[in-house]
């Protein structure tokens, strides 16, 4: 990559700008560890130097920092960097970590007071270049660019998905259409920096600051042929002179600070992994750990040590037992005293199952060929009933004498069944006629309502609160014995290691994790819907549904020659062929060859957008862009759906199955996977075309729909009290037409369909939070109007005005939101400074308890009519959950009794005080049910 291969390099960290840029890239989904601290900017930050130092190999390196104390700039002038959003206080706790970071990896850290980090970069590039030392400027900030020049580069590291970028002289050129890289410096004099707060000259933006210093060459150019210019561009730039003066010497990076370049200092050396470790450890990285330290990287944790939570895994004394204190490497198998064996026959399991029933509990789980449930075989199980201790079962030979004997104890209902996504081990011992019943325990589910935005993996779980590293699956595959990764290959020692130990480590979760649902009050929604649910879900897991792959195989063909014909009419409309999945060609295209106007920012690789927001903007005028879009929506119905689902039909069962995740989605709503069922396209015709391929078990059922109608608008009408709404609802009125009538104040019947579509727009956009700005985006229409829309909106509706203000109140002093239920949200932010952290947390503190309310009914009302189901022996099955909907695969002669069953259990799942409505419909395959 390098650019001058024969000189050395040297890497200069631009720290806070990358720091911000890590943090930001997280916010919809922070890294936050066990003690609920944000590692988002430390993780980004050490990846981008682990990066940096790996695949570059610089030859010199350092990080600079802006000076804590206030620089020259600001003192001359209060309002350069005034009007800077606070630091979140995440940022501000992760820069000691930061900072002790680069010195372990022995890194020097450039800091000087009065100067800022693009002070102290470009001075010291530029005694670097006289060295005959090439720098690169890692920063993702623009102003940056005035600072290229033969020897200096700015390197972009890789972002959101995208690859780093190298900018030198001929991109920064192209990219600010200058013909030397120190003319940026006069276009941000002009234009101004909104995240530095220069100011530039009001009117002046981005193109016409190019455009004036194409033709003048600078900002003192510019005003020395002011007479040459006319109207409103001459009046800004005569009245705001001094402030472009200002504006050019802040957005200057000064080249002479008091700061040299260091070779030996800055020159690599190894990093200290004693430091680091221990480092990694406080922060609880896992992964970023043994990628920088290796493979024997483990973290070693410090335990709460109360009476109420002793570190599970410091054995009480016994002969051999190790010292309380965790090792030095951290505990795991080969440190920790235990005892793991093999059960050999029929006494002995059921001497370990009469001890666990004795006990009242017993960690169950199963070791399989693979991860699909559905499609694998059983190699063995493993037990544990105390701490330390654990039993396994291989599943090989005549294994029918033990299915009747593990039945007559997994049944009990005094017996706690614990289990690590318990749902998998229900499934794969149905498989094999065993039946795991209630009680259950699932340490996944726990852990998940403790802590919703955390990981939940058994590894992750048992480091963070047991202190503890388990034997990884990949240390067991590619041993001695082992083929392809098969368990059911790997020698019966190591195996029974591996598969007691995590049924001891369950069962010690489970002794952590328990009192900590109380403490959380969490324990009622656990045992009251996310326990009794498994079941349910295993049983529709296991269960299927019927496709038809013939439909599907001709669908797919219809869709190649609607694909042909479109691509053949955007070539004619085009005059020329390309290639229609290259957003470069297309874009070229479009707004070289075809002159269409293009009015916005080109992408960070200097290509013209072509993303379906930029290309639905043009589609009303240009019948090209709309032909583009119907392809692209084609092209993925084909290969996501349409051509993927035959090959995901179970070759055992000859159905689909999909699997139901309880801890994704931190608001409680269920998600799928293999395949994602909650994906499958609604809203375009083509689109529902795909639901015709779910059909009835046979000519004996019918598939029966049941779907919430506009719940989550029902939802907030109750939580919130509006008379107005309420009454709207329950005089069952079209909600949307009268909430135009409302707010446009006109009679219900001279409503037209754009007030109902804006009306509409309102009335879900309020949930998530919307602003004048977003409304505006999404209706196409001035942000004035869609300002006074809201505005409007609240003064007919006070009631939902209130009940958001009075959500954000709530998780200020408590830091989370809940549902009716008591499901709860954590809003650790809610109380930030920054104001964007702070208005991500009060939209989520406003919409999780409505979307978390709309997931707890329908779990219930699945729990419900389960259980009835199962009481009146009927032959119908649940089959699938998608958003707001249940499918079943409806028996003929049980029909009307299920219909019952179904619209009654959804309707009294939670008591609301607005009248629910269940939409419901049969047919022959999903589409005609809907």
């Amino acid at each position: 990559m390098n650019q001058g291969m024969s000189r050395p390099t040297l890497y200069l960290f631009d720290s806070y700008a990358l720091i911000f840029r890590a943090y930001f890239a997280f916010s919809k989904n922070p890294l936050i560890n066990s003690k609920g601290f944000n590692v988002s900017a430390i993780s980004g930050f050490t990846s981008t130097l682990m990066d940096i130092l790996k695949n570059q190999k610089p030859d010199y390196i350092a990080c600079a920092f802006d000076a804590m104390a206030q620089t020259d700039r600001q003192a001359a002038f209060e309002f350069y960097k005034a009007n800077r959003q606070e630091t979140p206080e995440d940022i501000k706790l992760s820069i000691p970590f930061i900072k002790e970071i680069i010195k372990g990896f022995g890194i020097p850290i450039l800091e000087v007071d009065g100067y800022e980090a693009d002070d102290l970069i470009g001075t010291i590039s530029i005694q670097a270049a006289a060295e005959g030392v090439d720098t690169y400027m890692v920063t993702p900030d623009k102003d940056m660019c005035q600072l290229v020049n033969e020897h200096v580069f700015v390197y972009k590291p890789p972002y959101m998905g995208k690859p780093y970028e190298v900018l030198g002289v001929k991109e920064v050129c192209e990219k600010w259409e200058v013909n030397d890289p120190i003319k940026v410096i006069d276009i941000l004099g002009l234009m101004g920096d909104a995240v530095d707060n220069i100011p530039g000259v009001k009117g002046v933006g981005e193109k016409t600051a190019k455009k004036l210093i194409q033709d003048f060459g600078s900002v003192e150019g510019v005003y020395n042929h002011i007479d040459e210019l006319k109207g409103a561009l001459k009046n800004n730039l005569t009245e705001h002179k001094d402030m472009a003066m200002i504006s050019k010497q802040l957005a200057t990076i000064i080249l002479d600070a008091p700061i040299l370049f260091d070779k030996e200092a800055y020159s690599i050396s190894k990093p200290d992994k004693d430091v680091l470790s221990a480092i990694f450890s406080e922060l609880e990285f896992r992964t970023l750990g043994k990628r920088i330290l290796g493979e024997e990287y483990t973290v070693v944790q410090s335990v709460p040590k109360d009476t109420a939570q002793l570190s599970l895994f410091d054995a009480p004394p016994q002969e051999n037992t190790l010292q309380e204190d965790p090792p030095a490497e951290g505990k795991n198998i080969h440190n920790v005293t235990h005892r793991y064996s093999v059960i050999e026959d029929e006494s002995m399991l059921k001497d370990i199952l009469e001890q666990a029933t004795a006990k009242g509990m017993l960690s169950i789980d199963s070791e399989t060929t693979g991860v699909d449930p559905n499609n694998c075989d059983l190699v063995g199980i493993s037990f544990s009933f105390e701490p330390h201790t654990g039993y396994y079962l291989p599943w090989k030979g005549d294994t029918s004498k033990y299915v009747s004997l593990l039945n007559q104890y997994l049944g009990k209902d005094k017996l706690l069944k614990i289990g690590q996504n318990i749902k998998y081990d229900l499934l794969v011992f149905g498989w094999n006629g065993i039946h795991l019943k209630a009680p259950l325990f699932d340490t996944m589910l726990a852990h998940y309502l403790i802590d919703p935005d955390t990981k939940h993996s058994m590894d992750y779980l048992s480091e963070t609160f047991l202190g503890y590293t388990p034997v990884s699956i990949e240390s067991l595959i590619g041993k001695k014995g082992a083929s392809q990764g098969s368990m059911a290959d790997v020698p019966l020692e190591d195996i029974k290691e591996y598969a007691a130990e995590d049924a001891d480590v369950t069962l010690q979760l489970y002794q952590y994790l328990q009192p900590e649902l109380i403490k959380k009050a969490s324990e009622k929604i656990f045992e009251q819907i996310e326990i009794p649910l498994i079941p349910v879900l295993a049983s529709m897991e296991k269960e299927g549904v019927r496709i038809d792959a013939d439909f599907l195989r001709v669908y797919s063909k219809q869709l190649a020659e609607d694909l042909k014909v479109l691509q053949e009419a955007i070539f004619e409309k085009a005059g020329v062929s390309f290639n229609m999945d290259s957003p470069k060609q297309l874009g070229e295209v479009l707004f070289e060859k075809m002159k269409i106007p293009y009015q916005g920012k080109k992408t960070k690789t200097g290509q013209y957008s072509t993303n379906e927001e930029t290309l639905q903007k043009l589609a009303a005028e240009q019948p090209i862009v709309d032909d583009i879009l119907n392809y692209r929506e084609l092209a993925k119905l084909k290969s996501t759906y349409v051509d993927a689902l035959p090959g995901l039909i179970n070759p055992k069962t000859g159905r689909l199955h999909t699997t139901y995740n309880q801890t994704i989605a931190v608001t409680g709503r269920l998600s799928s996977t293999n395949p994602n069922l909650q994906n499958i396209p609604i809203r375009t015709d083509r689109g529902k075309e795909v639901r015709k391929a779910f059909i009835a078990r046979d000519e004996q059922h019918t598939i029966l729909s049941a779907d919430y109608s506009q719940i989550e608008l029902r939802i907030i009408a109750s939580l919130s009290g509006d008379e107005k709404m309420i009454q709207a609802f329950k005089d069952g009125k079209d909600i949307h037409a009268a909430t135009a009538a409302n707010v446009y104040d006109v009679p219900l019947e001279e409503v037209t369909s754009t007030m109902r579509r804006n009306a509409k727009m309102v009335n879900f956009g309020i949930i998530y939070g919307i602003s004048a700005f977003g409304l505006s985006q999404r209706l196409s229409i001035p942000r004035s109007e869609a300002a006074a829309l809201i505005d409007q909106y609240f003064k007919q509706y006070p009631g939902i005005k209130q009940y958001m203000d009075e959500c954000i109140a709530f998780a200020r002093k408590h830091e989370y939101t809940q549902t009716i239920s008591g499901r709860r949200r954590y809003l650790r932010d809610i109380n930030s400074a920054n104001f964007t952290v702070r208005g991500f947390a009060e939209r989520n503190a406003i919409n999780a308890p409505i979307q978390g309310t709309a997931a707890d009914m329908i779990k219930l009302a699945m729990i419900d009519i389960d259980q009835q189901m199962q009481q009146a022996k009927m032959q119908s099955k649940m089959l699938l959950q998608v958003h707001d909907e249940l499918l079943f695969d409806a028996y003929l002669p049980e029909l009307d009794t299920l219909k019952q069953i179904v619209v009654t259990a959804m309707i009294h799942a939670l008591p609301l005080n607005v009248p629910l409505e269940v939409g419901m419909g049969t047919g022959r395959n999903w589409l005609d049910a809907h």
